[in-house]
């Protein structure tokens, strides 16, 4: 005679569903902590063979998981580059005096660019099928948008400098870090207060 455990066969196969859910979980915080780890201070093009075996699964589980590159960046984003972006903004809007705002801004920026080239990534815009990279790119340009308009109106910053003018330089800085030498941190700081300087009536 057939013997039947207290669940039967529906409570087994759903015992079988919460396994499989709790390791599609457990491989997902894996390949989240492995992305982490080998984007941060190498950059999102990191291959994900390397990201797949430190996380000890296959490139496969990755794009059943993330969907691919672009939906792991997304998942890693917020902490890799937009938490630093959001403070850099946050730390400006608090400032009273419009000229400290931006250039706090702009410091914290360049800062970011210099340690970190996720955020050279982010800036060139190297992944624009993940939505959240896409929306970080946005808030980072609307940010200095609001802190230069408020540097014309207070009559701290060249009426001739726009949002632009500043998008274009820090493209310039992302392609400098990814293409040329790193330079000493003495040497970049210097040249952050050049442009600095640049933007003063």
């Amino acid at each position: 005679m057939r013997q039947f455990s207290g669940r039967g066969d529906s409570g087994l196969a759903q015992a079988s569903r919460n396994s499989l859910r709790a390791d599609a979980v457990r491989n997902a915080a894996q390949i989240r902590a492995a992305a982490l780890a080998a984007f941060r201070g190498r950059g999102l093009a990191t291959p994900l063979e390397e990201v797949a075996a430190a996380a000890g699964v296959s490139k496969a589980t990755i794009y059943n998981r993330f969907g691919g590159r672009a939906g792991l960046v997304d998942a890693v984003i917020e902490e890799l580059v937009a938490a630093d972006i959001h403070r850099a903004i946050a730390r400006a809007e608090a400032l009273e005096d419009p000229w400290e705002r931006i250039a706090s801004y702009a410091r914290d920026h360049r800062d970011l660019l210099y340690r970190e080239p996720a955020a050279v990534d982010a800036i060139l815009m190297d992944y624009r099928d993940s939505p959240r990279f896409v929306e970080l790119c946005h808030a980072a340009a609307d940010a200095a948008d609001r802190f230069i308009r408020d540097g014309h109106r207070a009559g701290v910053v060249r009426a001739d400098f726009t949002v632009d003018d500043f998008n274009q330089a820090t493209v310039a800085t992302a392609l400098s870090m990814r293409h040329w030498p790193k330079p000493d941190r003495v040497d970049y700081d210097r040249r952050t207060g050049f442009f600095l300087d640049g933007l003063r009536p």
